[in-house]
């Protein structure tokens, strides 16, 4: 019990972590944009669907576990582009569930395409008192089940070629939680903080076997210092992506995508932890699967960078 209380003042004490919580975040981001920008949606000439389950801080009492299905698609000669999002995140008493809608509206720019995003939907939150407490008096953990509402909203601008790709984005830029009266401070209307990423890749043909794709993710909240991933993917015989990389001040990433054919690919992915937290759990794990659908799938030549 002691080790379980110390480990969650340690998460409590790094504040950008705990804030980081609010919007899911996942491992293998760079090979679906969907999870980090709005914008992303339609970027691709057919539809594509994605499952992924993480368990994050494996072996930790009450850790993250989290299930996400998405899929979005481009709307035929209109210049735009739909998706959705339904989304599970459990933390120790909290089960929240998310279901977003996406669209996105694209330009013709410098031989690839801005896009401009948005998100909207509604997230569940659920609190449901445990059997035992740590102490009975404590108010915070009494009245048993409740539930919460909030609506949300969020944007993003997202710029790519073939082989490059740019966004920025705020996942929720407007929430509204009925406790309080509407207001565009979200600081006033809800619990939530906004959170800005930017992020941005390139793939670099080595040979005809070898590319390379080097990217990043940059997160700030301002209640928190700015974070960072630095990735480093490498595609062989344009089927299996290899790739490390490095999240600041939190852990070392191991990443592995499969494409089994035109239409089917899955991935797996593994967190080794570096901060304080690592003398409490084994590390995070994520599975990915992807399938994307429609008849150009089958008349594209190049596989998904990203």
């Amino acid at each position: 019990m002691k080790k379980i209380i110390f480990a969650l003042m340690l998460i409590l004490a790094g504040g950008s972590k705990l804030y980081a919580q609010q919007d899911i975040m996942l491992s293998q981001y760079m090979f679906n944009g969907l999870f980090v920008n709005p914008a992303y949606a339609g970027s691709h000439k057919y539809y594509s669907a994605s499952l992924v389950h993480r368990r994050q801080w494996e072996g930790f009492a009450g850790s993250p576990k989290t299930s996400i299905l998405s899929v979005d698609g481009p709307v035929k000669d209109r210049h735009m582009g739909i998706g959705g999002i339904i989304a599970n995140d459990k933390i120790g008493v909290i089960n929240q569930t998310d279901v977003y809608g996406l669209y996105s509206y694209y330009i013709p720019l410098a031989g690839g395409r801005l896009s401009f995003g948005l998100k909207a939907g509604v997230s569940n939150y659920v609190h449901k008192t445990p059997t035992k407490v740590w102490d009975d008096g404590d108010y915070v953990f009494t009245g048993g089940k409740q539930s919460a509402w909030l609506p949300k909203f969020g944007g993003g601008i997202y710029y790519y070629t073939t082989k490059l790709y740019a966004g920025i984005s705020i996942p929720t830029l407007l929430a509204y939680d009925k406790n309080n009266s509407f207001n565009l401070d979200l600081t006033k209307s809800s619990f939530l903080r906004r959170h800005y990423y930017v992020n941005a890749g390139y793939v670099f043909t080595v040979n005809d076997q070898v590319k390379v794709k080097p990217s990043v993710l940059l997160k700030y909240q301002k209640a928190a210092p700015l974070e960072g991933d630095i990735n480093v993917n490498v595609l062989l015989n344009d089927v299996l992506w290899i790739g490390v990389s490095y999240r600041t001040g939190d852990a070392v990433l191991a990443i592995l995508e499969y494409q089994i054919n035109k239409r089917l690919r899955i991935g797996y992915s593994f967190d080794y932890t570096t901060s304080k937290l690592s003398k409490f759990n084994s590390g995070s794990h994520e599975i990915m699967l992807g399938y994307d659908f429609g008849e150009d799938i089958i008349k594209i030549k190049t596989p998904r960078y990203f």
